[in-house]
């Protein structure tokens, strides 16, 4: 018996369908994946500017300042790019290259750290809007390296040489850096300062580079900011025993890395004792035993004893300082671990592991050690006069509570790298928006020259530049777009040095007014920003990883 298949016809509405439209549903499945790249592009750009903006109200001597609040409750008030990033939960990938950034031009220039920050979003801006008019990304990459090229060579142009033995022009600089910190008002004693600290250890006449280890800042809560010192030889925060001695002459240093109490096995033990004869016997093996140690450091001269901090067990216990106030041996114990190296350096000792190695010739030789009062009940050990062919020495940085003195302390650090960039490249160029504004008319007259996308891209490059004075101004309350238009018009015609007076509010030729900076700052942002901006547009997928 045979069977029928009956197969439905479509209606004649559903067939027009089909034939008109129905091959839609699979054309766009098959070219889907095609706009994934641009929709990664895009989401990368704007995660990586909301970093950006984040930060950007800081950047400028009138920028604001960020209070952050850590995990454990701990406060800290800053405008410091590269800390406010330090701190921040970022989670997005192409986010963290901001911060990733911020954390180059610090350990490359020390300074610039918002700006290359707020460079680099100015940048990925226009990158955007480039691809969104169809610019392929290789192309847009491509255009910025060679404008980024550009630029390098217009600012080695318009920079002045400089001679590290020209002391007023390295403290303009470094007041330039401070100005726009919260410790702004302290900057005419804290740039001289720094400039003498990084001349200490240094030839200016062959120096290339300045290994900022040798320079130890100390932050300590007590008296203002107005105290705050250059000690040639060394700070220590911890405060000296209770062995009635508090400055010694002609000091011979002793830098132990042994605990001077009782040893303890290795493993957990416990020892039952009986009877008091027993007790009596482990005191005495005890005290013979710390005594012996505390003759061998006598027996080697020493008068002032360094103990480094010890986690297992007490690196001095009662008993021993004891001893030791007998034999009139200044102590300071808990010596942190990272002290050790620059302590033995600055004081030409050797740290002593051992008790048999305590010899005249392990010391250290220094013509004063005394314990200063700073204030607010706070005490610091003060080391001077050190006998070693070791250039090193230290800051001693006082504020009235916790939260200035560690921004102090960050101040100065950023005008030490300040000082540093001097040393490694010669050359200052003008602060206040003239380099960028000055790179942006001469990219625009380059780009000109050329022809087709590159020159579009390369127009667009030097426009982002503006974002620098355009923020100066816009942080000073000043009207921004009036700024920008005037300060292009009048190095348009000619002015070089034209920069935003945000004291006087208006522009000025800025090297009058003293506002300079190393060219190796300006270098170093826009190259960085250059690269990361080009990192960001390679990328055209995202990957998880198991």
């Amino acid at each position: 018996m045979a069977t029928k298949t009956a197969t439905a016809k479509p209606s004649a509405p559903a067939a027009a369908k089909i034939a008109m439209g129905g091959g839609k549903s699979e054309k766009k499945k098959q070219f889907k994946d095609k706009e994934k790249p641009t929709d990664i592009r895009l989401s990368n750009i704007e995660a990586a500017k909301a970093v950006a903006d984040a930060i950007r109200t800081s950047l400028g001597p009138k920028g604001m300042d960020k209070m952050i609040q850590g995990k454990t409750g701990d406060v800290t008030i800053t405008n410091d790019g590269a800390t406010i990033l330090k701190e921040m939960q970022v989670f997005h990938p192409a986010a963290r290259m901001l911060v990733e950034l911020s954390k180059a031009q610090d350990i490359e220039a020390g300074d610039g750290t918002t700006s290359v920050v707020v460079l680099c979003g100015a940048l990925l801006d226009a990158a955007r809007k480039l691809l969104q008019r169809g610019i392929h990304p290789t192309t847009i990459s491509e255009a910025f390296q060679v404008a980024q090229n550009k630029a390098v060579e217009v600012l080695t142009a318009i920079a002045q040489p400089i001679k590290l033995s020209d002391t007023d022009s390295l403290v303009k600089m470094a007041s330039t850096s401070l100005n726009s910190k919260v410790v702004s008002q302290y900057s005419s004693l804290l740039a001289p300062l720094s400039v003498d600290a990084i001349m200490n250890i240094i030839d200016p006449e062959t120096a290339t580079n300045v290994n900022l280890k040798d320079i130890r800042v100390v932050a300590k809560v007590g008296g203002t900011v107005e105290d705050t010192k250059l000690v040639k030889g060394i700070v220590l925060t911890q405060k000296a025993q209770a062995t009635g001695v508090h400055r010694v002459e002609r000091a011979k240093v002793a830098l132990i890395q042994f605990c001077l109490s009782p040893p303890k096995t290795d493993m957990d033990n416990q020892v039952v004792i009986s009877d008091y004869t027993q007790m009596d016997r482990i005191l005495r093996e005890e005290r013979a035993y710390i005594l012996d140690l505390c003759k061998k450091i006598k027996k080697s001269g020493a008068n002032v004893l360094l103990i480094q901090k010890s986690i297992l067990r007490d690196a001095l216990n009662d008993m021993a300082l004891h001893f030791l106030t007998k034999m009139k041996v200044l102590v300071v114990k808990d010596i942190e671990r990272d002290e050790i190296d620059f302590v033995s350096r600055t004081l030409g000792c050797r740290p002593i592991a051992t008790a048999d190695h305590m010899l005249p010739e392990h010391l250290g030789q220094a013509d004063i050690v005394e314990e200063i009062n700073i204030g607010g009940g706070n005490k610091v050990v003060s080391i001077t006069g050190c006998q070693s062919t070791a250039k090193t020495c230290s800051i001693l940085v006082q504020g009235s509570n916790k939260l200035l003195a560690d921004e102090a302390e960050r101040s100065i650090h950023d005008a030490l790298c300040v000082i540093r960039c001097l040393v490694k490249n010669k050359n200052m160029i003008a602060g206040g928006g003239a380099p960028e504004v000055e790179l942006s008319i001469k990219l625009a007259q380059y780009a000109a020259t050329l022809s087709g996308v590159e020159s579009h891209c390369i127009k667009a490059f030097a426009d982002a530049l503006e974002i620098i004075p355009f923020t100066l101004a816009e942080n000073a309350g000043l009207p921004p777009i009036n700024i920008v238009t005037e300060l292009r018009n009048r190095h348009a015609e000619g002015e070089a040095m034209a920069g935003i007076n945000v004291k006087k509010c208006c522009i000025t030729n800025i090297t009058e007014e003293n506002v300079l900076q190393p060219l190796l700052v300006s270098i170093s942002a826009i190259t960085l920003a250059s690269e990361t901006v080009r990192s960001i547009l390679k990328i055209d997928d995202i990957v998880n990883t198991r």
